[in-house]
């Protein structure tokens, strides 16, 4: 990770791993009204230098080393199927980029701060219903995502992806945007939280969703109208997403579960069917 000692004429110097964020976004000021005086990964050598040169500029000198800040991480609680973070969902993003690279266990496995797993946990962040100045993410949903995503993306690559998204071909000018069923659930899972769906919504209701979609590809195959057969098929994954996650799972996992129970099952086709013996 790379350190910024920055400099604000006539106000502070001060230390940073995003300049962008901190000095700009945080603290209101342009491109052109602040300047980067050191750039190290070192955070010792940034830490006793912001020091040395806020003395030299003549500004008040921190009490505190710049890594002595970086080691107050945030006290997250962990539980079994969460991790609580101690502030309000307006006042994450910030807390989380000053903890950069903070790492704890779940039972799911290793989750880590990142730019990349910022933003994923800005889009599943839920209010606490017990306390609104505290916020969580579901742990097995960030577990599953460190497993299928670079954590250690830029948010140049990720708004890249944004921009190109991938659609399971090749495109025009040959790059490789082949999609796993991973990304697309992903979306799908973003389109909801974006409208409400997990915040509002309910199993009951979606369970009831599901039965009309299935209803509409029955008639569709009986009309043998294949463009409503597609959309009644990609209606139902839609609704079958919402639903494992509203109950605190994922068609992922769900389909792993049913196909380890039928990959090693024997049977024969009878009227259409495959019968299991």
């Amino acid at each position: 990770m790379t350190y910024c000692i920055y400099h604000i004429p006539g106000k502070k110097i001060g230390v940073t791993n995003n300049v962008k964020y901190r000095v700009e976004e945080q603290q209101g000021y342009l491109e052109g009204e602040y300047e980067i005086l050191e750039m190290s990964d070192d955070i010792d050598y940034v830490s006793y230098k912001e020091l040395e040169l806020q003395q030299k500029y003549g500004y008040k000198i921190d009490e505190k080393l710049y890594k002595q800040l970086k080691c107050n991480k945030m006290n997250i609680n962990v539980t079994e199927q969460t991790t609580t973070f101690p502030c309000p969902i307006n006042k994450l993003k910030g807390r989380l980029m000053d903890n950069m690279d903070m790492k704890w266990e779940t039972e799911h496995g290793a989750c880590l701060i990142t730019e990349a797993s910022i933003k994923w946990i800005l889009k599943n962040i839920h209010t606490s219903k017990y306390n609104d100045q505290r916020c969580y993410i579901y742990n097995k949903a960030f577990a599953r995502w460190f497993d299928n995503n670079d954590a250690h993306q830029t948010l140049a690559d990720l708004h890249m992806q944004e921009r190109y998204p991938r659609t399971g071909g090749i495109m025009s000018d040959h790059r490789d945007k082949k999609c796993t069923t991973m990304c697309r659930f992903d979306k799908i899972r973003l389109w909801a939280e974006d409208r409400g769906l997990y915040h509002k919504g309910d199993p009951k209701t979606q369970t009831l969703k599901l039965m009309e979609e299935a209803g509409e590809i029955c008639r569709a195959v009986l009309k043998k109208d294949e463009a409503e057969i597609i959309d009644g098929i990609g209606d139902c994954v839609v609704v079958l997403t919402n639903l494992a996650h509203l109950c605190d799972t994922s068609i992922e996992e769900c389909i792993d579960a049913a196909y380890d129970e039928i990959k090693n099952r024997t049977g024969k086709m009878s009227n259409g069917t495959f019968k299991k013996d």
